[in-house]
């Protein structure tokens, strides 16, 4: 019961005034970097400008749900492209001093801790593997770039199965966006008040994820139980400075009778 009641606690206001006060930002450590590239091929996805399908917000909102059933049928670039900037694209810098983004998520001092990974299974002319979004390559544009890291894995089912802790279904989906979390993007200048304000943000990235999904008339569903070390184990975290915190399916669902 001790542990229910400190994680009670935690989900309470901080004095915010008091962390800021023991921050980096306070201090005059310089701001870290947005900056996540690595050594990958860079691939520039196609414009995305006719790809929503829905274009009523309450309709949106009637026909998001969590889906798991999906069909064999590709997703299309422009679709993987609208997924990602919708969720993290860098829309202009705030302010003079370069060290935070507007993007088409809210955070808390718009300090963005969360970096992007997919696992392309049957995307049409994209080659299956692993791809990390690099936002920073048009910052104020609708264009997305991603990098690819590596193929997928020899044993797609069983590998999959493993980092979602046996929730089969996962496997059918043609991509999984994999969230990760840079903490110190955050701590730089909330100190330890930053975990509670990243779990909201977080919040805000699956909402904007699910709804996407739901304009592109896709289905897609928000996974919050998979195998932490495996997931980090993939994608190169070291479990501290970087870790995944959320994983999302996407793909194409079969029409619905009208009186389902």
């Amino acid at each position: 019961m001790n542990e229910i009641i400190k994680n009670r606690t935690f989900m309470q206001c901080p004095s915010f005034t008091a962390s800021m006060e023991k921050s980096d930002q306070k201090n005059g450590v310089e701001a870290p970097s947005y900056e996540h590239h690595r050594t990958g091929e860079f691939i520039t996805l196609p414009a995305f400008d006719d790809t929503v399908t829905c274009s009523s917000y309450l309709d949106l909102l009637d026909t998001r749900r969590s889906e798991r059933v999906y069909t064999d049928e590709a997703l299309t670039q422009e679709q993987l492209a609208f997924m990602l900037w919708s969720t993290q694209g860098m829309q202009q810098m705030r302010g003079k001093s370069g060290v935070a983004y507007l993007r088409p998520v809210p955070s808390g001092g718009a300090r963005h801790p969360f970096e992007l990974y997919i696992a392309v299974k049957n995307v049409s002319g994209l080659e299956p593997g692993l791809y990390h979004y690099v936002p920073t390559e048009h910052i104020g544009e609708k264009k997305v770039t991603i990098e690819r890291l590596g193929p997928l894995f020899d044993d797609y089912e069983t590998k999959m199965n493993d980092l979602l802790v046996g929730q089969k279904w996962v496997t059918k989906a043609p991509v999984m966006l994999f969230v990760s979390c840079i903490p110190y993007r955050s701590e730089w200048r909330y100190n330890d008040a930053a975990h509670r304000a990243m779990l909201i943000d977080l919040g805000h990235v699956g909402q904007n994820m699910m709804l996407s999904a739901t304009a592109l008339g896709l289905g897609s569903c928000c996974l919050a139980a998979y195998d932490q070390k495996l997931c980090d184990e993939v994608f190169g975290f070291n479990g501290i400075d970087e870790y995944t915190v959320y994983v999302l399916t996407l793909g194409k669902v079969k029409a619905k009778k009208q009186n389902d």
